[in-house]
């Protein structure tokens, strides 16, 4: 748009689960809920509006076998865009995507900086890959890379042991978190299996990606130490591919993801009902392909959380969670626009009528 030309959003605009406005403005990028004098060059754009969606656990820069160009990370983060995805929280990428920031047309990025492995206990080229002695030395270069999380793999294959197991000794997370913690940073882990969450949340964790493991008797304890959740259903619905292709060599292992994929929607609501926070992600990157994010909304809808609590899990109360801001006053206007109201049915996420990014329509 040019010099003062501003965008009018009329229609209900949903500042949040229970404020919902008639219209708002936009003037040069930001948000305004009171009319602007003198105004000459204004577009319209009518609908329902919700803040710009959020992607908790997402990959740029990052492809089958790790590292990917800049040409194609720009591809993943358009992707997003299209979907409506306007904040990602980057959960570990070998990529300096710091590029991205320069750029007013692509996504905002919250990085968790690369993955921290144990040594040949993850996917190759995805992570550093080092021993419990060197943690806290990688945690602390990680945390001033990234945005303010640290991104650890908690668990993985066991290849002696033929099936999922912890990564780290409790001494080694409980040193990486304090660490972390000094320095300003919040810390999550890939955890698929049971095994490794009561070291981890004990040790003062922020959050656990996937939680395909959470039990009766964990629910508790993540409960009482506010511990998040990203379940990134989209991504545990490959299990039983992942299984039959790891039968024949790991056959308890195999089981064992079987299991953790059948009972994902109890695991989901209970943690849910618990009062434990559950965010959106997709885990696109990788082998998952990007603009996801309304499936995974209905995802959590499927498992029984309500679906206004589904939407705010992928736009006010992720905002909030990861400390940006929504439709406030002032703020940067990054919002989508849709045709019927998200409350009533989530799965309108998957058509966005406009996407507005620092104040420009971009789709």
């Amino acid at each position: 748009m040019s010099e003062r030309a501003v965008l009018h959003v009329k229609g209900r605009v949903l500042v949040g689960p229970d404020d919902v406005r008639d219209e708002l403005w936009v003037v040069d990028g930001r948000i305004s809920y009171d009319r602007p004098v003198g105004a000459h060059d204004i577009r319209t754009v009518e609908g329902w509006a919700l803040p710009g969606l959020v992607d908790a656990h997402c990959h740029v820069g990052l492809g089958a076998h790790g590292l990917v160009d800049d040409d194609v990370a720009e591809k993943q983060a358009l992707t997003d865009r299209e979907a409506g995805t306007l904040l990602i929280r980057d959960a570990g990428s070998p990529s300096d995507t710091r590029w991205v920031d320069d750029r007013d047309d692509l996504p905002k990025i919250i990085r968790a900086g690369r993955h921290i492995a144990r040594t040949r206990r993850y996917i190759r080229g995805y992570a550093h890959e080092i021993e419990p002695e060197d943690l806290v030395a990688y945690v602390a270069q990680e945390a001033r890379r990234g945005d303010g999380w640290v991104k650890l793999v908690g668990d993985w294959i066991d290849r002696d042991l033929g099936d999922l197991a912890p990564t780290w000794p409790r001494e080694a997370v409980e040193a990486g978190i304090a660490e972390a913690h000094r320095l300003g940073a919040r810390v999550t882990a890939h955890c698929f299996a049971e095994s490794s969450l009561r070291d981890l949340v004990e040790a003062g964790i922020d959050c656990i990606e996937h939680a395909t493991g959470l039990t009766d008797d964990l629910i508790p304890l993540f409960a009482e130490r506010g511990v998040a959740i990203v379940p990134t259903l989209v991504n545990i619905a490959t299990f039983p591919n992942l299984a039959d292709g790891g039968q024949s060599k790991y056959p308890r292992w195999s089981d064992h993801m079987r299991r953790l994929y059948e009972r994902r929607y109890d695991t989901v609501r209970s943690a849910y009902d618990a009062g434990i926070p559950v965010f959106v992600g997709t885990d696109a990157g990788g082998t998952l392909p990007h603009g996801l994010v309304a499936a995974e909304v209905a995802e959590l809808v499927t498992a029984g959380i309500p679906a206004v609590e589904a939407l705010a899990a992928t736009t006010w109360g992720a905002r909030a969670w990861l400390g940006r801001p929504g439709l406030e006053e002032g703020a940067a206007a990054d919002l989508v626009v849709y045709e019927t109201d998200p409350r009533a049915d989530v799965r309108v996420l998957a058509a966005p009528r406009r996407i507005v990014l620092n104040g420009r329509v971009v789709g």
